[in-house]
């Protein structure tokens, strides 16, 4: 559904906003694995698989496993590699785990919120990973008593209701066996938004999609176990097959006996709606979604956007990293060279934050710096994924322009972002997005380029190679997939 711009969605009762976003791009979500492999060192398979999501999530890692009756959690503040030491890894003997990357969207940024999330009742222990936004956090809290402030992060309160389901089990159905599974089944029909989910308790892993899809989480096969995972990368990383993507709705369980699916959801609620900026933005480039290669799309939006916005100019160059194969596609399609005008500091992660406008105008700085012999003199097609509030791409024009740069034609690889995400993306809300309070026109001479053009959307589903499949693209339309309204739902 589609909200009238007097009504942007705001904060959610009992969950502490984050500091905002100061990136022109919208911030990542979590990343998640799941691994059963009881001939394998569980917890050195989960920090590689980590590494490979660490992209996804630079706030904090941890790293849950299970040794059959105990389980032990590690977490901390910080990359995977400056949590995670070979000593500390050795002392995690297990048969299965769970493991995440964490870039809040809700709740605040500390060691408390970091996961996986840690449970226990009299007789059962389980841990959780959570990938996404709930959008119906005060009302779940509401309706069980759980006072406001109390659980810190959409994903403690998905846990606490859990514990709750559990706790409330007759004895003669707490024995050992699918209890877990049972709490899931009552607790996950009640959860609105995005949630991509692996958990574990002393025997199992379990895996859960939301029936809309919004976060991805894939399947793959180890030659003793078996894997779960945000993207395809960390399966190739740890040596799995992929096996295939979970369908929005569905939860999976695998232990001693394989992998048997269920689906508890009620139908009318399965609706596909992957986020469009996995495409975009937050995918590795190397990453197969929805049967495509996420490099691949990019290129062809590179394509696209140059039949779309044909320019006369002497050098394409992509901002790094996504706009890299969109500007290859362009200049493969338009026939202008393509050659780097930025180095990107590997060293700055996406979660700097600066604290003032001329202080994020330097972070701009040092995150890249120009390649003056390629930029001066030259006009320039600059290709990068978004503009959120402008603050990066005037910084980045200004620079180029000091560079020497003769023109800057910039080409955006999505429409204009006017609305907030409340699935699981960093974004503010609406009043700050440039391109909900400026027009097109009003942007070019803000940012300071000669022309700016955005992909249409027709365009970048086309782009996807995903024909007919379901996409969430309600920060670029406005059309929520769910009615927010009524829940007073977070940012993402």
């Amino acid at each position: 559904m589609a909200l009238p711009v007097d009504e942007p969605p705001r904060g959610v009762p009992g969950v502490e906003p984050v500091t905002p976003c100061t990136s022109d791009s919208p911030r990542e979500a979590c990343g998640v694995v799941g691994i059963y492999a009881p001939s394998d060192s569980v917890a050195h398979l989960s920090y590689l698989a980590l590494h490979a999501l660490q992209h996804r999530g630079q706030e904090s890692a941890g790293i849950a496993v299970s040794n059959g009756d105990d389980i032990t959690v590690v977490k901390d503040m910080g990359l995977v590699a400056s949590v995670f030491d070979e000593r500390t890894l050795a002392t995690l003997g297990g048969v299965l785990g769970i493991g995440h990357t964490r870039y809040s969207t809700t709740g605040t940024s500390s060691w408390e919120n970091a996961q996986p999330v840690y449970r226990s009742t009299a007789n059962h222990q389980f841990v959780l990973g959570h990938n996404g936004n709930l959008v119906n956090t005060g009302s779940l809290a509401t309706e069980t008593s759980i006072l406001p402030g109390m659980v810190g992060s959409d994903s403690n309160l998905i846990a606490e209701l859990l514990q709750m389901e559990i706790s409330a089990m007759a004895p003669s159905d707490q024995v050992r066996g699918r209890v877990l599974e049972r709490a899931l089944e009552r607790v996950l029909p009640r959860l609105i938004g995005a949630f991509s989910l692996v958990l574990a308790d002393e025997e199992r892993v379990i895996g859960v999609r939301d029936p809309n899809g919004f976060r991805p989480l894939c399947l793959g096969r180890l030659d003793r176990g078996w894997v779960l995972a945000s993207e395809t990368p960390a399966l190739d990383i740890v040596g799995a097959h992929f096996v295939r993507e979970l369908s929005p709705g569905e939860m999976v369980v695998i232990d001693g006996d394989g992998v048997r699916s269920n689906h508890p959801f009620p139908t009318d609620r399965v609706d596909p709606r992957l986020c469009i900026f996995e495409f975009v933005y937050f995918s590795r480039p190397d990453s197969v979604i929805y049967g495509q290669s996420v490099h691949h799309a990019r290129v062809r939006m590179g394509e696209l956007l140059a039949r779309q916005a044909p320019v006369d100019a002497d050098l394409v160059m992509g901002v790094p990293e996504s706009g890299l194969p969109a500007a290859e596609g362009f200049s493969r399609a338009s026939g202008i060279p393509y050659g780097q005008g930025l180095v990107k500091n590997r060293y700055i992660g996406r979660t700097f934050i600066a604290p003032s406008q001329q202080m994020r105008s330097l972070g701009v700085r040092m995150k890249l710096n120009p390649l003056r012999d390629n930029i001066k003199g030259n006009r320039l097609v600059v290709v990068d994924d978004s503009i959120v509030r402008g603050t990066t791409t005037r910084a980045l024009v200004a620079m180029l322009r000091e560079a020497g740069a003769a023109e800057v034609h910039l080409r955006i690889t999505s429409p204009p972002y006017r609305w907030p995400c409340l699935f699981g993306m960093d974004t503010g809300d609406r009043s700050e997005l440039l391109a909900a309070r400026l027009s097109v026109a009003e942007m070019v001479d803000y940012v300071g380029a000669d022309t700016l053009v955005f992909i249409e959307m027709e365009e970048l589903t086309a782009a996807t190679g995903a024909v007919g499949a379901g996409f969430c693209n309600a920060c670029l339309t406005g059309d929520y997939p769910v009615d927010v309204r009524p829940m007073n739902g977070s940012r993402g």
